[in-house]
């Protein structure tokens, strides 16, 4: 599996970067659009990397944050599969600003093959998209700085994940991990059937190191977990962090990463 940072927050040289995620993957003779960050900076990066947008066999959207879908006006045809709630308006409690997608679920159907789904979906025999993620852990998921168009609380029921199975066990990639990356893997386990973790890679949501961080670092640490690499809407001492313990590398934009 191979998989090249489209869009990332942090830039590598040569490479524009923006306050978003975009991943380029290609598995098994299967290519994936994995999120598109919130610009056209994913298109002049894959320009760069050579990599070839046409040739998509699907495009996953994460959920429906525009720093992960609004990318999606500069593309046109192909199978979008997202969760069902990807298209509610949503906006940040604190100013009220809006943070949804900027095409609705309408101009989405009109541009794309929509393929909306609230339970996984299987894209081929060893790729599934998660689907809504159970909340069960007790450190997860437990607050939200974001609300509904009617003032209710938005927690980002339409978060998931993408899961690629390899040799050495799951590969689990999340946009922002809004649902935490415990709930994200034990949903990953239980829909797969397969209890090993090969890696975990994308946004974690985590912004310091605090219970929610430890309690993650030790599950990862009890599934011998290799490959772990947080980015985009990780915050840099939480980065640091992982990378001690597990001996990884920051993401950037422009960058390629293949395993096994």
């Amino acid at each position: 599996m191979e998989i090249s940072v489209l869009t990332d927050n942090n830039t590598g040289r040569g490479f524009v970067a923006e306050h978003g995620l975009s991943y380029y993957i290609t598995h098994e003779n299967t290519k994936i659009l994995f999120d598109a960050g919130q610009s056209d900076v994913f298109v002049k990066n894959a320009s760069l990397m050579n990599v070839d947008l046409s040739a998509i066999n699907f495009i996953v959207l994460s959920h429906g944050h525009f720093d992960h879908g609004n990318g999606l006006n500069y593309l046109n045809g192909g199978n979008l599969i997202c969760h069902p709630d990807c298209f509610i308006k949503r906006y940040r409690y604190i100013d009220k600003t809006y943070i949804g997608l900027n095409l609705t679920g309408k101009e989405i159907k009109n541009k794309f093959n929509l393929i909306k789904s609230a339970g996984p979906k299987w894209l081929t025999q060893s790729i599934v998209f998660l689907g809504e993620v159970p909340r069960k852990t007790s450190f997860e998921s437990k607050k939200t700085s974001f609300i509904l168009e009617n003032g209710e609380k938005d927690f980002v029921t339409d978060d998931s994940a993408l899961v690629i199975i390899l040799k050495n066990g799951l590969f689990i990639i999340t946009g922002c991990g809004h649902a935490g990356i415990v709930n994200t893997i034990e949903h990953a386990i239980v829909v797969t059937g397969i209890p090993q973790i090969a890696g975990v890679m994308g946004g974690f949501h985590l912004k310091e190191i605090n219970r929610q961080t430890r309690e993650t670092i030790n599950y990862l640490k009890f599934h011998n977990a290799k490959h772990i690499l947080p980015a985009h809407c990780t915050s840099l001492p939480v980065v640091n962090e992982f990378i001690s313990i597990f001996n990884g590398q920051q993401v950037k934009t422009g960058e390629r990463f293949c395993f096994e």
